[in-house]
C-alpha cells in the first residue's frame, strides 16, 4: 500500500515537472522584470494600485508562458524539435503530451490573460486591449503563422520591443495615466537584454537552426560575432544606465544593476568556450539571471532613490 502511494505521488511530482519545464522558466525573467520596473517608476507620481500590479504581473507571465507553448507546437509541426533537441521543454517528443494539449493549455493561457486585460482596461483605458491585443499578436506569430518572426534576423528586435518597451510602459501607465521621458528612456536597457535573452538561445541553437531554415540574427553573424553582439547588448545596457546617472536624469542608486556584472561575464565567458548546445545551457542560464539581476536592481534602486527623497 506504502509503495502504491509512493508510486502514484512520484508520478504527480513527475507530471508537475513536466508541465514546469513546458513553462521554460528561465524566459519568465523577460515577464516579471518589466512589469516592476514600470511599477516601480510609478511610485514617483502616484500611490500603487496592488490589484493593477498584480494583473498585469499575472497577465504578462501568462502570455509568456503562453508563447512558450505556441513555440513548442509550431516547432513540433515543423520538425524542429526531437528527443534529442536541447533546451527545448519537450513535452511533446520526450514526454509524450499531445500536441494538441500544448495547443489548448496556449489558449487557455492567452484566454486568461484577456479577461484580466478586461479587467485592467476597464480600470484604466480601453486602449489597454488594443496594446495588449498586439502583444499577444507577437507571441503567437514568433512561431506561428506563416512566416514566423522566429524564423527571421528580427527576432530580438521583437522581443525585446514587445516584452521590454511596451509591458513597461503599460505597467507605468495603468498606475499614472501618462507617460514620461524618464519611463521611456529607463525602459530601454530592460528592452535591450530580454533581446539578449533570445540572443543567447539563438546562439546555443545556432547550427541546428541553420540546418532546418531559420535565418536568426546569431546565424547571419556567425558564433564569434554573435557571441560578440551579446557582449555589446550587455556594454551597451550599463553604459546607457551610467549616461542617465550622470547627466541626472537617473539616480546614482540605479548603478545598483553592476551587480549583475559577474553574471554577463559568465554568460561571454561560457559562450567563447563551448559550441554545443548541451554545454552552452549554462551561459543561457547566465544571461537570464543577468537580466534578472540587472531589472530587480533597478526596481530596488529606483524604490531606494524613492523612499530617500520623498
Amino acid at each position: 500500500m506504502q509503495q502504491q502511494i509512493t508510486e502514484t505521488t512520484n508520478r504527480t511530482e513527475s507530471r508537475w515537472k513536466v508541465w514546469y519545464r513546458q513553462l521554460r522558466p528561465h524566459t519568465l525573467t523577460a515577464s516579471f522584470v518589466p512589469v516592476f520596473v514600470g511599477t516601480a517608476l510609478a511610485m514617483y507620481f502616484t500611490s500603487i494600485s496592488w490589484s493593477l500590479l498584480g494583473a498585469m504581473l499575472l497577465a504578462s507571465m501568462l502570455i509568456q508562458a503562453a508563447t512558450n507553448m505556441f513555440n513548442e507546437y509550431y516547432d513540433y509541426k515543423r520538425g524542429l524539435d526531437t528527443s534529442e533537441s536541447v533546451g527545448i521543454g519537450g513535452g511533446i517528443v520526450r514526454d509524450g503530451i499531445t500536441p494538441k494539449t500544448v495547443m489548448n493549455v496556449a489558449i487557455l493561457f492567452f484566454t486568461a490573460a484577456i479577461l484580466l486585460g478586461a479587467y485592467i482596461s476597464a480600470s484604466t483605458t480601453w486602449w489597454i486591449a488594443v496594446i495588449g491585443s498586439l502583444c499577444m499578436a507577437a507571441g503567437y506569430f514568433y512561431t506561428g503563422g506563416p512566416y514566423p518572426i522566429a524564423y527571421t534576423p528580427l527576432g530580438e528586435l521583437a522581443s525585446g520591443f514587445f516584452m521590454g518597451f511596451v509591458i513597461i510602459l503599460i505597467s507605468f501607465y495603468i498606475q499614472t495615466g501618462f507617460i514620461t521621458t524618464n519611463s521611456i528612456l529607463i525602459s530601454i536597457p530592460i528592452s535591450v537584454l530580454i533581446g539578449a535573452i533570445l540572443m543567447a538561445n539563438n546562439i546555443r541553437d545556432l547550427d541546428g537552426d541553420r540546418e532546418k531554415g531559420r535565418k536568426t540574427l546569431a546565424i547571419l553573424l556567425g558564433h564569434k560575432r554573435a557571441v560578440q553582439f551579446l557582449g555589446g547588448m550587455f556594454a551597451f545596457s550599463y553604459a546607457w544606465i551610467l549616461s542617465l546617472v550622470i547627466i541626472g536624469i537617473g539616480p546614482f542608486s540605479l548603478l545598483l544593476v553592476l551587480l549583475s556584472t559577474p553574471k554577463a561575464i559568465k554568460a561571454i565567458k561560457l559562450f567563447n568556450g563551448e559550441r554545443k548546445p548541451a554545454q552552452l545551457m549554462p551561459a543561457m542560464g547566465a544571461t537570464a539571471q543577468m537580466h534578472t539581476v540587472f531589472g530587480f536592481s533597478l526596481s530596488v534602486g529606483l524604490i531606494i532613490n524613492y523612499l530617500i527623497n520623498f
